[in-house]
C-alpha cells in the first residue's frame, strides 16, 4: 500500500531516543561509488525541510567517489540550533579494487565510533589508532546504531560475488557487532521503464522484485527498500516524499530497537 506522508512524517517528526545517554541515533550510509549514497542524505533532508536541500555535495556522473571524507549530517528542525535526534554519516564509494574506494576496514572503525568526523579517506590504508582522527574511547552516540547500504536499481543486475564481497564483508562486520542493518534501491526510475512512467508503480515492479542482490548481500527482501532520491527535481513531490519516508522510519526503528538493547 501506498504510504500516507502525513503520517510518516509526523512519526518522524516525534521520534526522540528512548534513552536518555543517547542524544541522537546515528546512521551510518555506505554503498558503491555512484551509488546515490550523498543524494539519499539531501533527499532525506529534503523531504524534512520541505525543500529542496544540496548539502551533501553529490556528482552526477562518476566513476570515482566523489565523497573523501567522513562526515556528520545535522538535520534543522523547528528553531535555529534545533535538530532532529539523528544523525547521517556519509562515506567514500566501495570499489572492488583493494587500492581503489574506501578501506572497508574505516567502516568497520566508524561502526564502532572510532572515526572523527573530518578524516579524509585514504584507500591505500585503514586509519590508524595513532592518528588524529581515531577516536580511543567512542561514546554511545559516536557509536553508529543502522547500518544503511545503498544501492543503484540500475546496476544490481550487474552485480558480481566480487562486486559484493567488501559489502558482505561489512555487513558480517556489523552483524558481530549487532548493528542492524537494512538496504536502500536508488535510481529505481532509471531500472524500470514502467516506474519512470510513475512513481506508483514501484511496488508492482517486477524488476524490483528480483532476489539477486538480497542473495548476493545477505539482507533480507523485506529489510530492502526502493526510492527515487532528488537529481533534478527544483521542488519537493509528495509521491518521491512518501518512499524516502517510508524507508527513514524503518531506519529509525531499527536504530531504536538497537539503541533499547544496548548496555548501560
Amino acid at each position: 500500500p501506498w504510504r500516507d506522508k502525513d503520517t510518516e512524517l509526523q512519526y518522524v517528526r516525534n521520534y526522540k531516543p528512548n534513552r536518555h545517554d543517547v542524544q541522537h541515533l546515528r546512521m551510518l550510509v555506505h554503498g558503491p561509488v555512484g551509488a546515490g549514497k550523498s543524494s539519499f542524505i539531501n533527499s532525506v533532508d529534503s523531504v524534512l525541510r520541505g525543500r529542496i536541500a544540496g548539502r551533501a555535495l553529490a556528482a552526477a556522473e562518476v566513476t570515482t567517489s566523489f565523497t573523501k571524507k567522513y562526515k556528520t549530517y545535522k538535520i534543522p528542525k523547528g528553531q535555529p540550533g534545533e535538530f532532529y535526534p539523528f544523525v547521517l554519516n556519509d562515506t567514500m564509494g566501495l570499489e572492488m579494487k583493494e587500492d581503489r574506494g574506501v578501506h572497508a576496514e574505516d567502516i568497520k572503525l566508524a561502526l564502532k565510533g572510532h572515526v572523527r568526523d573530518g578524516y579524509t579517506f585514504n584507500p591505500a590504508s585503514k586509519l590508524s589508532s595513532d592518528n588524529l582522527y581515531y577516536n580511543a574511547e567512542p561514546t554511545k552516540n559516536d557509536k553508529v546504531h543502522v547500518l544503511v547500504c545503498v544501492v543503484p536499481a540500475d546496476k544490481v543486475a550487474l552485480m558480481t560475488k566480487d562486486d559484493v564481497r567488501k559489502m558482505t564483508d561489512i555487513r558480517r562486520a556489523a552483524s558481530e557487532l549487532g548493528i542492524p542493518q537494512l538496504a536502500v534501491i536508488t535510481k529505481i526510475d532509471l531500472a524500470c521503464p514502467e516506474i519512470h512512467k510513475d512513481l506508483k508503480n514501484v511496488y508492482k515492479s517486477k524488476y524490483l522484485k528480483d532476489k539477486k542482490f538480497s542473495d548476493f548481500a545477505g539482507i533480507p527482501m523485506n529489510c530492502i527498500f526502493p526510492v527515487k532520491n532528488y537529481s533534478e527535481e527544483s521542488d519537493i513531490k509528495n509521491d518521491v516524499d512518501s518512499l524516502i519516508l517510508s524507508v527513514l522510519r524503518r531506519i529509525i526503528d531499527f536504530g531504536e530497537d538497537f539503541i533499547s538493547d544496548m548496555e548501560t
